[in-house]
């Protein structure tokens, strides 16, 4: 297999895999889960319309209203959602 063949090839795979990731953070159940979670931590936001997963339970979303929050579980198993 040549150079350009392989650089191709880890390209497109690359490329794959972001999308997957990128569409189970856009998944609507979770965008609702992410909603209700900043909600029930008096926040507004009134809803969730994109969220970036970075880890494991660990979120950046962008709300309707323009707001943005980080939603993680920190070391003591608590949901923390910060305003960013």
């Amino acid at each position: 297999m040549s150079w350009r063949t392989r650089v191709g090839a880890t390209i497109v795979s690359a490329a794959v895999l972001f999308a997957v990731t990128a569409r189970a953070a856009d998944d609507p159940t979770v965008l609702k889960d992410l909603t209700a979670v900043i909600a029930l931590q008096g926040q507004p936001c009134g809803q969730v319309v994109t969220a970036t997963k970075q880890a494991d339970n660990d979120y950046v979303v962008v709300c309707k209203d323009g707001s943005r929050y980080r939603v993680f579980i920190n070391a003591e198993g608590r949901v923390v959602v910060q305003k960013q």
